[in-house]
């Protein structure tokens, strides 16, 4: 089957609009399972094509510590290539993330190593000649900047009319703050 699977954070507060974008372009990666995610932050991608309960309990493992966390998600920016996106403030915790699921899956670099240590980001559009970062700014509204509550992970199937949400792992909620960036 052609597509890949992804571990990532979903972002409610720009699902809407992220979702009219994919249909925009592709509309074959519009999904049609309600608890997929469009629009997320990856933590893990490409990982393991067909992951076992095994795989899925390493990752439980990994997440068992970690407590639910707020950011903030600024206004759009964008990557040299002219991908636009919303970075999540402050990165830290989503970088921690990435690192130790890195680290218990060894086989799977981010992206390939693409992009050596990469960014957090919320994928928002590329630009184009109808597309500027104004542009972008402008249909968002007033989206942005939106908090983020950070309380669950989620694997993804992303394929051509196959996107879904294959397995949750919650966080711990005990303390969520919820205070703006500094």
């Amino acid at each position: 089957m052609s597509g890949h699977t992804c571990l990532a954070v979903p972002v409610p507060a720009l699902e809407d609009w992220v979702r009219e974008r994919t249909a925009h372009y592709d509309p074959s990666f519009v999904s049609t399972d309600p608890g997929f995610a469009h629009a997320h932050l990856t933590l893990l991608a490409p990982w393991v094509e067909r992951p076992t309960a095994a795989d899925l309990r390493r990752v439980a493992r990994v997440l068992a510590g970690v407590e639910a966390f707020t950011v903030w998600l600024a206004a759009p920016s964008v990557f040299p290539d002219g991908l636009v996106h919303a970075v999540p403030v402050p990165d830290e915790p989503l970088r921690a993330l990435t690192a130790a699921l890195a680290r218990a899956f060894p086989a799977y670099v981010p992206y390939r190593g693409r992009y050596g240590d990469p960014t957090p980001h919320v994928t928002l559009d590329r630009l184009a000649p109808d597309v500027t970062t104004a542009s972008v700014r402008e249909s968002l509204g007033d989206a942005l900047p939106a908090q983020l509550v950070v309380d669950r992970v989620d694997l993804q199937w992303w394929g051509n009319h196959a996107c879904c949400r294959m397995h949750t792992w919650e966080l711990s909620r005990t303390a969520v703050g919820s205070g703006a960036p500094a």
